[in-house]
């Protein structure tokens, strides 16, 4: 049960959690991410009076799970509400390689981009580390792999969002590796120097879905803040800094940003650094007119990239909407 009088323990390092012996904080914190815990009283290696101490002291933000719908390609969508009644949606996807999960990081979007349903609604609030964390903890599966691509912009939650990333690398915790997580901004430069600067070896994803100016502020508002020009500076930076080839997404929608001159205009984009192209035709999401250009035409726009890496998504998810585009923070 959470209690919001309490500490929320799920976002705290070991080392912030008060509790003596000092031993005590790394057997508390790996029961938190190597053992999913969700009580006190299931830390059973520990004196009873230090459980019954820690839970008048602490909280664990366990979100509950509302709904839980499986796609037809085994893709699961779950929706969590969260302590204050704000709901979010986690996608979990099976490969034969290991099993991803795409976690939200804000209760909704302000980013507002054309073609996707999380802004539907605004931004509600940023999550915490621990709410993030939760998402993975409790998703009910081993997972090898965390996507930062559900509900919400990460670097727009920058603090928490970093300490996320700790908290779920952490070797006495889940001690899963950064380089099994990738992070997807829509573009926000500020934020993409500065994770520069810390060096994460995440998988930087930036959604760009447009090559020049005009077509990228039909789809994306953010572009009339920071132009192509000017996110393309800030990814070279990071990739000069730190050595990463970064994925740029690019939903393709029929009519608008699909032609050969939108690819060339793309490829020379890319030229001076390590790039890989995810080529996204677009997800239908109600409410919405884009639609998904022929295989011929996606074809086309893969011959115009030359010789950038690229790779044509296949869609998971879609008939539970939880596909690219697809998730959001539902309130209806």
């Amino acid at each position: 049960m959470f209690d919001d009088k309490k500490i929320e323990i799920l976002s705290l390092y070991p080392e912030e959690i008060e509790a003596e012996p000092s031993y005590r904080r790394i057997q508390i914190f790996s029961w938190l991410g190597k053992r999913s815990a969700k009580t006190f009283s299931e830390m059973t290696n520990l004196p009873a009076g230090l459980r019954a101490e820690l839970a008048e002291r602490f909280t664990i933000a366990v979100p509950e799970e509302t709904e839980r719908r499986i796609s037809a390609d085994g893709t699961e969508k779950i929706l969590w509400t969260l302590h204050d009644g704000e709901r979010i949606e986690t996608a979990l996807m099976k490969y034969k390689h290991g099993t991803s999960v795409c976690i939200s990081t804000q209760a909704g979007c302000r980013q507002g981009c054309a073609f996707c349903a999380s802004g539907s609604h605004g931004l509600s609030r940023n999550l915490t580390a621990g709410e993030m964390l939760a998402q993975a903890l409790y998703c009910g599966a081993a997972v090898n792999h965390v996507v930062l691509m559900g509900t919400g912009e990460p670097l727009d939650n920058f603090d928490q969002t970093v300490r996320f990333l700790k908290l779920i690398s952490h070797p006495e915790g889940r001690g899963l590796s950064l380089r099994n997580v990738s992070l997807s901004t829509c573009g926000d430069a500020e934020g993409i120097r500065k994770l520069a600067e810390l060096k994460v070896p995440v998988t930087l994803s930036v959604s760009l879905h447009a090559p020049d100016n005009e077509t990228r502020n039909r789809l994306m508002p953010v572009n009339r803040k920071i132009p192509v020009e000017e996110l393309m500076g800030a990814c070279l930076n990071y990739f000069q800094i730190t050595g990463r080839r970064i994925s740029y997404e690019y939903v393709i929608i029929d009519g608008i940003n699909d032609s050969p001159a939108h690819a060339r205009k793309l490829a020379a984009l890319l030229r001076k650094q390590a790039a890989h192209v995810n080529l996204i035709p677009v997800n239908p999401v109600p409410g919405k007119p884009f639609k998904q250009p022929d295989k011929d035409t996606i074809a086309k726009f893969v011959r115009g990239l030359g010789s950038i890496p690229v790779t044509v998504r296949r869609t998971l998810g879609s008939d539970i909407g939880a596909a690219c585009g697809q998730m959001r923070s539902t309130k209806t």
